[in-house]
C-alpha cells in the first residue's frame, strides 16, 4: 500500500477512455460538440394509449446517433435534440426503435407545417455533444 507522500507524487492521472464511442462518427464527423443530420422520412401515427406521430430516422443516421448515445441520454435510451421541419423549430427526444430511432411530432409541427399521416418530410436535427 503507497503511502500519502508517494501518492501526491505518483504522477499524471489518465483521463476515462469511454467504451463504445470514437472521436469520429461513422460519417467522420468529429465530436466536437454538435452532430447535425437531415434525412427525409413518411409521416406515421401511432395508436397507443398515449397517441403520436412519428418520422423514423432512416439506418444509416441511426448508426450515427448510435455512436452518440452513451455521451448524450438522459436514460432509455432517449437523445436530446433540436428539431427543424420547414420553418417550424422545436426541441424534443428521440425514441429508441427497433435498433433505430423516431423523431415525435408534436401537433403545434404538424398544424404549422401542414403536415399529415403519409406526407414525406425533410428533417434536420442537432445532437448538442
Amino acid at each position: 500500500m503507497p503511502d500519502k507522500a508517494h501518492a501526491a507524487t505518483a504522477g499524471p492521472v489518465e483521463a476515462p477512455v469511454l467504451v463504445g464511442t470514437s472521436p469520429l462518427g461513422k460519417f467522420g464527423f468529429p465530436y466536437a460538440g454538435r452532430v447535425d443530420l437531415e434525412f427525409s422520412g413518411e409521416v406515421w401515427f401511432w395508436r397507443g394509449p398515449s397517441p403520436y406521430h412519428f418520422v423514423s430516422v432512416p439506418e444509416d443516421e441511426s448508426a450515427e446517433l448510435q455512436e452518440t448515445v452513451a455521451l448524450v441520454t438522459y436514460g432509455w435510451g432517449m437523445i436530446p435534440v433540436e428539431a427543424r421541419i420547414g420553418a417550424t423549430r422545436w426541441t424534443t427526444s428521440l425514441f429508441p426503435k427497433n435498433g433505430g430511432y423516431v423523431v415525435p411530432l408534436k401537433d403545434r409541427v404538424r398544424n404549422a407545417e401542414g403536415i399529415d399521416v403519409g406526407d414525406t418530410v425533410t428533417v434536420r436535427l442537432a445532437v448538442t455533444i
